[in-house]
């Protein structure tokens, strides 16, 4: 038996929140920390539901490192 996604409440209110708002994420900052919060509490890969967070939060290591003109790791 799998195990539920510690994160999937967050990520229903992510989408219940863009629906009731015309899909405007502005409206929606406070259930995306939220959800932000819930991914930094897991390990990756913990919650499916994390996955496009994880990978925004790569995006914007990558645009930190390469800022202070570090190479970026590759791509795991």
């Amino acid at each position: 038996m799998s195990r539920k996604d510690p994160c999937q409440k967050q990520a229903c209110e992510i989408q219940k929140c863009l629906q009731e708002n015309n899909y405007l994420e502005s409206k929606c900052e406070a259930v995306l920390q939220e959800m932000r919060k819930c991914c930094a509490r897991y390990p990756k890969g913990r919650s499916i539901c994390c996955s496009g967070f994880e990978r925004e939060e790569r995006e914007r290591e990558k645009v930190k490192l390469t800022a202070e003109g570090i190479s970026p790791p590759p791509p795991q």
